[in-house]
């Protein structure tokens, strides 16, 4: 798998290059090369890679990087490209799914054909979907600590987890402060944050525009946001008694507030679909066009995002929606999503269609999220053999749920690409 550095198609971490992740392939070697939310690397030199699974490659990243057992549960190993996004189980074997890429394009995207042979996955350690966040809030390792909060800020400057202007300013000031240091009166200026504003705040809110066109463009932006605001936000920053003597030692308790600030967003830790959803037509005569989106699904339950405005349109607790889809062989791929909802004052119940060759996919997740979700103790894909793509070619009938209620307008969706799956099945 030689790749070659370019640009994404989709947001998110396969956004920031399309890399290569084996060097050399032979009988018995080859350098495998992992990568890490922060763009750096590990590189493996490994025996018998066709063999190897997503498990033991996990585990010589674990050695490389001297991590603590919490790792097993809290990481997993990624197949990354513009096109697709897929968290392998433990018993995959990375390189036989890599040589299968173009088949997976195939059956899961709408790529275009040339995308398609052009498209090459890299091998990733990200946050594993089916961690929960109370679990996270019990670790301690500096260095856990440290790839959980690079990953979740690169997903918060890529506009994944889309924040308010205050949440964007609070978290770009801990930024600041894991980059720069104690804020010090004078240093940097306003003037000076300016210069890498991209690095501390997603790029919606670093723009600048004049006129009156752009100031009817900027209707999610308000006075105070960009250098001044972050400024305002990184004075307000706490810092641990003590802790100033040693800046390194110091970081963890501004890891950890990234973290537990990214804990009251609700999408935090999802998967990702992104497509598009039909809008509302404006008048008898003017179609309503489409407006790209995307669903997000974790162990919290699902929310789809407008990937433009930066704001959700719908959340949904697993409890108050029922789902069912359909598959090719029926009619359409549909991912169906029933929830209560008002209109006017009065309860009416809304439907929500997402078509997708994903939707299977996306079922099987949200019916494994809901397992994990209503267990004491929830299993992670290292500690438990169930996989939801065992339901493949079934259409099991919509799970009821109590008391359904809308948490947001929303229109009829066709998802037309998408780029995240968590589940392959081998063969």
């Amino acid at each position: 798998m030689d790749g070659t550095e370019g640009n994404a198609g989709q947001p998110g971490p396969a956004d920031r290059s399309h890399r290569s992740s084996v060097s050399s392939v032979g009988a018995r070697a080859a350098d495998v090369l992992v990568y890490l939310a922060d763009d750096t690397m590990v590189p493996l030199a490994v025996e018998n890679l066709p063999s190897l699974t997503a498990h033991e490659l996990h585990q010589a990243v674990r050695e490389v990087l001297q991590l603590p057992d919490v790792a097993l549960d809290a990481f997993a190993l990624w197949l990354v490209s513009p096109l697709l996004e897929v968290q392998l189980k433990p018993k995959h074997q990375p390189y036989k799914l890599g040589r299968q890429w173009q088949e997976l394009l195939l059956r899961f995207t709408d790529a275009p054909d040339d995308d398609v042979a052009m498209d090459e996955p890299s091998l990733q350690f990200r946050r594993n979907v089916f961690f929960p966040k109370r679990r996270e809030l019990q670790i301690h390792d500096k260095e856990v600590l440290r790839l959980l909060y690079e990953e979740a800020k690169g997903n918060v400057l890529a506009a994944r987890y889309p924040c308010d202007v205050e949440d964007c300013e609070a978290l770009g000031a801990l930024v600041c402060r894991v980059q720069l240091g104690p804020y010090q009166p004078g240093q940097p200026t306003a003037c000076a944050l300016r210069e890498k504003l991209d690095s501390f705040l997603p790029a919606h809110l670093c723009k600048r525009g004049h006129g009156l066109f752009a100031a009817l463009r900027g209707r999610g932006t308000k006075a105070g946001t960009g250098e001044q605001g972050l400024l305002n936000a990184y004075r307000r920053v706490k810092e641990v008694a003590g802790s100033e003597s040693e800046h390194e030692a110091s970081l963890s308790p501004h890891y950890r507030a990234y973290l537990l600030k990214c804990h009251e967003l609700p999408f935090y830790g999802s998967a990702f679909f992104h497509g598009e959803i039909d809008k509302p037509a404006q008048g008898f005569l003017h179609r309503g066009g489409q407006k790209p989106v995307s669903v997000a699904i974790s162990l919290e339950g699902v929310h789809v995002i407008d990937s433009r405005e930066k704001h959700v349109l719908l959340g949904l607790r697993f409890q108050e929606l029922s789902w069912d889809h359909t598959s090719p062989e029926e009619e359409e791929s549909v991912l169906w999503l029933e929830f209560d909802g008002d209109n006017e004052g009065t309860p009416v119940n809304k439907l929500l269609k997402i078509y997708s060759k994903q939707a299977e996919l996306m079922s099987s997740l949200i019916e494994y999220c809901i397992e994990l979700s209503q267990a004491t103790e929830p299993a992670t894909p290292q500690e438990s053999a169930a996989s939801p793509a065992s339901a493949a070619g079934s259409s099991p009938p919509p799970t009821q749920h109590p008391q359904l209620r809308r948490q947001g307008s929303v229109v009829c969706s066709r998802i037309q690409h998408l780029s995240t799956i968590d589940y392959v099945e081998e063969g």
